[in-house]
C-alpha cells in the first residue's frame, strides 16, 4: 500500500511493517473523526494517534456519547471508506493554519497550534470534506482500509491533565482484511480472559487500593511471585559477575541536578524539603550507582564493573494511564550499570544481550529489538550520540539480531535498545532495555586509570531485562492465564483431605513438604471431595494431592496435576517421596 509523507513522498510498505501499520491506523482515526463531524458537526475534535494496537480519538460532544451513537460512527467510517477517498498533503504557515482552525471553531486545534514555534511550517492533510492538522504519514487513499470496528468507548483529559477538560475517548481497530480484524477479536476475548487485574485479584495476588493509586499492595502469594524471580535474578546475575548494591531511596536536589534529572525528568519525580533543603525521591537508581563507583579509586583491571541493583523508584505517572501493575507509581527496577572502556563495549552490550535471551526464553517470550536515537530535549554532543547509537547498532547486527529505528525516543542522555517481547496469545510488551552513556560519567566525573598510567573516563551501559518485576508480574499473570509453572507458583500442592477424619494424615503429608521447601496448602472445609478439587484447579494450583482412608494406611498419595482434563490429570497413587522427588527436580530446574 501507498504511504504519504508530510513532504509529500510517496511510498510502499505493507501493513506487517511498523510504518504501514502507523500510516493504516492513523489514516483510520482520521476516518473516525470525519465521521463524527457527519454525523454530529458541533463536535470538537482533539488528537487522534495511531497507538501500538489500533488508534483513538478524542473528542468534545454536547451531549452523552452511548453504545448506539458508536455503531452509528462505525456505519459512517465504513461508508467513507467505499468512497475510496484519496488523501492530500499541503504544507501552511502558522497563520494560515490559525485562521483555519478558527473558522472551524476547533478550540484544540487552536490550543496546539499557538504553542508551536512561530516558524514552524505546518502540514494538511485533507481526505474528501474532511481536512485535518497533521505531521502524518497516512495512507495515500482510504480503500484499503477492508475491515473496522470501533472497540470502546472511555473518559480522558485534554492532554492527559486532571486539570482540563474531560473529553470522550473512541478506541478503533482497522486491518486490510476481514479475516484480520476476527483474529484480533477473538485475541481480545482471550485477552479478557487473561486480564491480569481480575485474575490478580482472585488469585489473591496483589490489591489496588483507592487510599494508594498507582501504588499496588502486593499480596502474601503475589510476594511470592516476586521473590522467585529475585531469587532468579540474583542467581544468572552472581553467575555473569555482577555485584549488588542497595542506594537511599531520597537524595538532595544537587544530586539530580548533576545527572540531569531535575532539568529533565522534573515533571514525573515527587519532592520534599527536609533540612530546608529540596530532595527528590529517585525515579531511577543509576545516580546512586555513580556515587557509589566513585567511593574508591578503579584501574581499568576493574573493568568491566557490573553494579546490580532491585531499586525501589517512583515516578509521577498521569492518574489516566495507571494500569493495573502495568502502568504504577511506585515499581522495583531490575537496574544494573556496567562500567568498561571503549574496547570493552561491544562485548558488553551482547553479553547483556544474551542473559536477556536466557531469560525471556525461560518464559517462553519471543522478542523484537527497537533502537530509538536522539530525543530533541537531550544532553551530549552529535558525536557522542552518533557513536553510542552505531555502537548499539553494530552489536545488535554482529549477533544477527534484526532491529527497527524509533526516532527520537531515546534517553535524554543516550540511545537505547527497547526488548519488545510476545506473549502467548501475540501481544507485544516493553521490558528489556539497554541505556548507551557517555553523559552521566562525564556529569559525575568518574575515572579510571588506564594501562598508561593516565586517567580516562568509562563508558556506561544501564540495562533492565525484567524492566519493572510488578510489571513484569503483570505480564507473566496474562501470559500464563494464572497457570504459572510449578517453581514460579505461589501454592505448587493443595492437600484435599477426603474428609475431617483424615485432617491429620494431611498435615503430616504437608509437614514433609515443608520440609523440602514445597509450597503447601491443606483446604481444611467441610466440603465434598469433588467441590475442592474444582476449588483447586480454579486457583491453577499445580498439584493436588487428595489423602483418604487407602492413602492414610499406604503412607501414599493420589495425585492429580492441573493441566488436563476437567478434573485435572489423575496420575495415581504414589509414595509421597517420589512426588517429592518429581517436585524438586521440577523446581530445581525452573520448570
Amino acid at each position: 500500500m501507498k504511504v504519504l509523507h508530510k513532504n509529500g513522498e510517496i511510498t510502499t510498505s505493507n501493513f506487517d511493517e511498523r510504518e504501514g501499520k502507523k500510516a493504516f491506523w492513523h489514516t483510520s482515526a482520521h476516518v473516525l473523526a470525519q465521521a463524527v463531524k457527519h454525523l454530529y458537526p458541533d463536535t470538537k475534535c482533539a488528537i487522534g494517534p495511531a497507538t501500538d494496537n489500533g488508534f483513538y480519538y478524542d473528542f468534545a460532544f454536547s451531549f452523552p456519547f452511548s453504545e448506539e451513537n458508536m455503531l452509528a460512527v462505525e456505519e459512517e467510517m465504513k461508508r467513507i471508506v467505499r468512497d475510496s477517498l484519496s488523501l492530500q498533503v499541503r504544507a501552511v504557515s502558522r497563520k494560515e493554519a490559525l485562521s483555519f482552525m478558527e473558522n472551524a471553531k476547533e478550540d484544540f486545534k487552536l490550543e496546539l497550534i499557538h504553542e508551536l514555534p512561530d516558524a514552524e511550517e505546518l502540514t494538511f492533510y485533507r481526505q474528501g470534506d474532511y481536512t485535518e492538522l497533521c505531521a502524518g504519514p497516512h495512507l495515500t487513499n482510504t480503500s484499503p482500509i477492508k475491515a473496522i470496528k470501533l472497540l470502546s468507548v472511555a473518559g480522558a483529559y485534554w492532554r492527559g491533565d486532571e486539570n482540563n477538560q474531560m473529553l470522550t475517548r473512541i478506541y478503533g481497530i482497522s486491518f486490510p482484511g476481514a479475516a484480520e480484524l476476527q483474529e484480533y477479536l477473538h485475541r481480545l476475548e482471550e485477552a479478557k480472559a487473561r486480564d491480569h487485574r481480575r485474575l490478580g485479584k482472585e488469585l489473591g495476588l496483589f490489591a489496588l487500593l483507592d487510599e494508594g493509586p498507582g501504588f499496588p499492595f502486593l499480596l502474601p502469594k503475589g510476594l511470592i511471585i516476586k521473590n522467585q524471580l529475585i531469587d532468579y535474578w540474583r542467581k544468572i546475575h552472581t553467575r555473569e559477575g555482577y555485584v549488588e548494591i542497595s542506594t537511599p531511596m531520597i537524595m538532595n536536589r544537587r544530586l539530580w541536578e548533576t545527572s540531569g534529572h531535575w532539568d529533565y525528568y522534573r515533571d514525573k519525580m515527587y519532592t520534599t524539603v527536609i533540612d530546608e533543603t529540596d530532595f527528590a525521591v529517585r525515579p531511577m537508581n543509576c545516580p546512586g550507582g555513580m556515587l557509589v563507583y566513585n567511593l574508591q579509586p578503579h584501574s581499568y583491571r576493574d573493568l568491566p564493573l557490573r553494579m546490580g541493583e532491585l531499586g525501589l523508584v517512583h515516578r509521577h505517572e498521569k492518574s489516566g494511564t495507571l494500569h493495573g501493575l502495568m502502568r504504577v507509581r511506585c515499581l522495583t527496577q531490575d537496574d544494573a550499570h556496567i562500567f568498561m572502556t571503549r574496547q570493552q563495549v561491544q562485548d558488553e552490550i551482547r553479553g547483556v544481550i544474551r542473559l536477556i535471551d536466557e531469560v525471556y526464553d525461560k518464559f517462553g517470550f519471543s522478542y523484537e529489538i527497537e533502537l530509538s536515537t536522539r530525543p530533541d530535549n537531550s544532553i551530549g554532543s552529535d558525536e557522542e550520540w552518533e557513536l553510542a547509537t552505531k555502537a548499539l547498532a553494530d552489536a545488535v547486527s554482529g549477533m544477527g539480531k534484526s532491529y527497527v529505528i524509533n526516532e527520537g525516543d531515546g534517553a535524554f542522555y543516550g540511545p537505547k535498545l527497547d526488548f519488545h517481547l510476545r506473549d502467548s496469545i501475540g501481544r507485544t510488551w516493553q521490558c528489556g532495555t539497554i541505556q548507551l552513556d557517555f553523559q552521566l560519567p562525564q556529569r559525575f566525573g568518574i575515572e579510571y586509570t588506564g594501562a598508561d598510567g593516565e586517567k580516562h573516563r568509562p563508558i556506561m551501559l544501564h540495562r533492565v531485562i525484567f524492566g519493572s518485576i510488578e510489571r513484569f508480574i503483570g505480564i507473566l499473570i496474562e501470559h500464563y492465564a494464572g497457570k504459572f509453572p510449578l517453581w514460579l507458583s505461589p501454592v505448587q500442592v493443595k492437600v484435599l483431605p477426603v474428609s475431617d477424619k483424615y485432617l491429620d494424615y494431611a498435615k503430616e503429608v504437608a509437614g514433609q513438604l515443608r520440609i523440602r521447601n514445597i509450597r503447601v496448602e491443606i483446604d481444611k472445609r467441610d466440603e465434598k471431595l469433588g467441590y475442592k478439587i474444582r476449588e483447586a484447579r480454579m486457583d491453577r494450583v499445580p498439584y493436588m494431592l487428595i489423602v483418604g482412608e487407602k492413602e492414610k494406611c499406604n503412607h501414599t498419595v493420589s495425585v492429580r496435576q492441573r493441566d488436563a482434563g476437567a478434573a485435572g490429570q489423575e496420575l495415581g497413587e504414589m509414595s509421597l517421596d517420589w512426588l517429592i522427588e518429581l517436585i524438586r527436580e521440577a523446581v530445581d530446574n525452573l520448570r
